[in-house]
């Protein structure tokens, strides 16, 4: 069973889903296109549904700035209207990256209705917050990454932007894990088809991130969030410090720390049967094996 289709947020921007499957309980993705073939199998025994956030993917693009400039908590809004839209009392959020962090942070704004939350390489939960050595990885691959975008930017005026966004993704790839074997199939993320994707940077700088920056969690907040939550991280990330997952486990009070040993920001591609088993496991309703408490 499938469909899809468009969900009306605000002042006419439309969120473009696809709903696979059937059963309980419905399992939501945000942002999670470029993840769906890999996540796929839940649509076997659960309702999944996955949706491109605000001015993501194909989703409406939005140029008022007025609405974008709440960024994240955009999200985190939208996120209850797909709930609504969808008519579910109770659902499971999947999120990965920054989504990571917005899925957690929803359910601090909508309690009730979060009824297990994964979390798989969370953005940390302070911006302001720095770790060393092993809660982060400084290895010189950011750097030499961000060295060869830049010398392609010289030549972006003689590409099409389509171009360009693919080809800066060939070099991206090599940041989120750990063996650049790999770095090949973090290519398709970029989904560089869509004008959306292809501006999201901009959008990134200008709204998103200023947004996550402006983001104080209090102890209050973390208190709201009953859903159980597992925090799965790659102990070798560099887009997301470990620390940030360690913290996420250690502050919310119902959640627990799935070490992926040696992988990076998408555990799931170098290390598929730990990661794929454990989130069948969590999401069937109990704690795999290797989720451990850090309080």
């Amino acid at each position: 069973m499938s469909s899809e289709g468009y969900i009306a947020a605000d002042e006419g921007v439309r969120l473009y889903f696809e709903k696979l499957g059937a059963g309980e309980p419905a399992v939501v993705i945000p942002n999670g296109f470029c993840y769906l073939d890999d996540f796929r199998f839940l649509s076997r025994t659960h309702t999944l549904i996955v949706y491109d956030v605000r001015n993501r993917g194909r989703s409406d693009s939005v140029s008022e700035p007025g609405k974008l400039s709440r960024g994240v908590l955009n999200d985190i809004d939208d996120l209850e209207l797909v709930r609504r839209h969808f008519a579910l009392d109770r659902m499971t959020l999947v999120g990965h990256s920054y989504v990571g962090l917005t899925v957690v942070v929803y359910a601090m704004r909508y309690p009730g209705h979060a009824d297990r939350i994964l979390q798989i390489g969370p953005m940390q939960p302070s911006q302001r917050e720095q770790y060393a050595p092993p809660l982060m990885v400084a290895d010189g691959v950011m750097q030499s990454v961000f060295a060869r975008i830049g010398e392609l930017q010289k030549a972006r005026a003689s590409m099409d932007a389509e171009a360009f966004c693919r080809q800066s993704w060939a070099i991206l790839g090599e940041i989120f894990v750990t063996d650049p074997a790999h770095a090949a199939r973090v290519a398709a993320w970029g989904r560089c088809e869509l004008a959306n994707e292809r501006m999201f940077m901009k959008y990134w700088m200008e709204h998103v991130l200023p947004s996550l920056q402006r983001l104080e969690l209090t102890e209050d907040d973390f208190a709201t969030v009953d859903a159980p939550v597992l925090t799965m991280h790659g102990n070798r990330d560099r887009s997301a410090p470990y620390g940030g997952g360690r913290d996420w486990a250690r502050q919310l009070p119902n959640a627990r720390l799935m070490t992926i040993d040696g992988a990076g920001h998408a555990p799931w591609i170098e290390s598929p049967d730990a990661v794929f088993d454990a989130i069948d496991t969590f999401i069937g309703g109990a704690w795999p094996d290797a989720a451990v408490t850090t309080r």
